[in-house]
């Protein structure tokens, strides 16, 4: 169960967390999760490419170790870094001390200011945490989630969840994951395709 819009209760619940941009401009924000991985990555920044468009990428720290190379065609690239905590956490299950700690250790990798929590749930006592621990930290949610993880999802279902619900400023959520990517190859050419025509242009955070 989740929800392609967020909610305006989620965002009055968590009013420190940045779930979307200005809405008087027209720039999209696409970010992309649980990265890096070869092949699916590469597919990305290809086709962002196509488009001289940027987004962020929340990787995980045990993905970079793993494809360090992968990681650094993202930055040399243009692209943003985000953390994502180095092994995937879901903050609601995990005790404050592991994950701050597992936070830090990716960060010692990603050396960046904006963090987004795996699967969007997050403690407030981890955020009072993370934000005494890491300077100028921006966690980052977001307004539109694509659905590319969900395996039960057709690849014009994910497409249609973007085009119907971004606006001037959302902050769209992908996955460069080898599991989201039989609909995000699909998605995310089309997404960028529609939304190019319209006239958007697509910024990191």
């Amino acid at each position: 169960m989740y929800l392609i819009k967020s909610p305006l209760l989620l965002k009055w619940y968590y009013p420190s967390l940045l779930w979307n941009k200005s809405r008087t401009e027209k720039v999209i924000y696409l970010t992309f999760d649980d990265g890096p991985i070869p092949n699916v990555t590469d597919f990305v920044l290809k086709t962002l490419k196509v488009f001289n468009a940027k987004a962020t990428f929340f990787c995980i720290g045990e993905n970079i170790v793993k494809h360090p190379e992968v990681f650094e065609r993202v930055k040399n690239d243009g692209h943003a870094i985000g953390n994502h905590t180095f092994n995937h956490l879901k903050g609601w299950k995990t005790d404050n001390e592991t994950y701050l700690q597992n936070t830090i250790k990716c960060q010692e990798l990603t050396q960046t200011d904006l963090f987004r929590p795996p699967y969007g749930r997050i403690k407030k006592s981890q955020i009072s945490n993370l934000k005494s621990q890491i300077s100028n930290l921006n966690i980052v949610m977001w307004d539109v989630l694509s659905g590319d993880f969900d395996t039960k999802l057709s690849p014009e279902k994910c497409y249609q969840n973007v085009i119907k619900h971004t606006e001037n400023g959302s902050i769209i959520v992908f996955h460069d994951s080898l599991k989201a990517f039989d609909r995000l190859s699909y998605t995310l050419p089309k997404v960028l395709a529609y939304f190019t025509d319209k006239g958007f242009t697509f910024l990191t955070l």
